[in-house]
């Protein structure tokens, strides 16, 4: 019985800090690099924006709004859930705000008007961190200041297709209150806020449909080597990437 017993507390314990302190995630596609890769673990605060039926294990109990809700600032890099498929995590980087303004223009982001800031910071790795020719690497600053790097692809091939053209001239969208405008750092390969959720994107994402903000890595592994190759575990891990803060 006393087994037991310590075997349901840990249980409980172990659901508290899931569902109010933080949850891990693993990377699964290439939308964020070059800041995450595929392969990467990350702890999310739960905590961060407040708590709404998504925080919850198995979204319940199911209740609107956010209780000890606060917005996310611009470029927090959040997880949340897709807009019309609830069940569905998605890791983005917040680009705007509600009442600002988001407009791609010949592949260049602009916000309320003004274009962001960018410098040519050599080439972008690909999903598993190798580096590639295909894609440049910028710094880019957001206009509150957070800098981060971003991907543009440069292979004729990717930007005479019409999904790059889609998402390298977009409307100039207004950010409705009680959502925000997302987008992946790997500008040219990410569903995002430039699409809808028909066409695979997110839309605008409602406040309540956060999850947490992404805090650090704790483990990165290469994805390369089948899960049953015990042997080369070592040799695939990304040391450099262990317990790597994202903010």
């Amino acid at each position: 019985m006393d087994n037991v017993k310590t075997i349901i507390y840990a249980g409980l314990i172990a659901i508290g800090i899931r569902t109010f302190l933080f949850e891990p995630f693993n990377i699964p596609s290439a939308s964020m690099v070059p800041t995450l890769l595929v392969g990467d673990y990350l702890f999310v605060s739960k905590y961060s924006y407040g708590y709404s039926q998504y925080s919850m294990p198995l979204s319940f109990p199911s209740f609107s709004g956010r209780i000890l809700g606060h917005a996310p600032r611009q470029g927090d890099i959040v997880v949340f859930r897709q807009p019309g498929h609830e069940s569905i995590d998605f890791i983005k980087r917040v680009i705007a705000l509600p009442g600002q303004h988001v407009q791609v223009k010949g592949g260049q982001l602009y916000i309320d008007g003004k274009e962001v800031a960018r410098q040519e910071a050599g080439h972008c790795p690909d999903e598993e961190g190798n580096y590639e020719s295909q894609s440049v690497r910028y710094l880019e600053t957001l206009p509150d200041g957070v800098k981060h790097y971003i991907c543009k692809v440069v292979d004729p091939a990717v930007t005479n297709s019409m999904t790059y053209q889609e998402a390298n001239d977009t409307p100039d969208f207004l950010v409705p209150a009680g959502t925000f405008f997302a987008m992946g750092d790997n500008r040219d390969n990410s569903a995002d806020s430039r699409f809808q959720p028909s066409q695979g994107g997110v839309g605008f994402v409602p406040m309540e449909n956060l999850v947490g903000r992404a805090e650090f890595l704790f483990f990165s592994v290469d994805a390369d080597a089948p899960w049953w190759q015990v042997w080369r575990w070592p040799g695939e891990i990304r040391w450099d990437r262990l317990f790597d803060s994202l903010r």
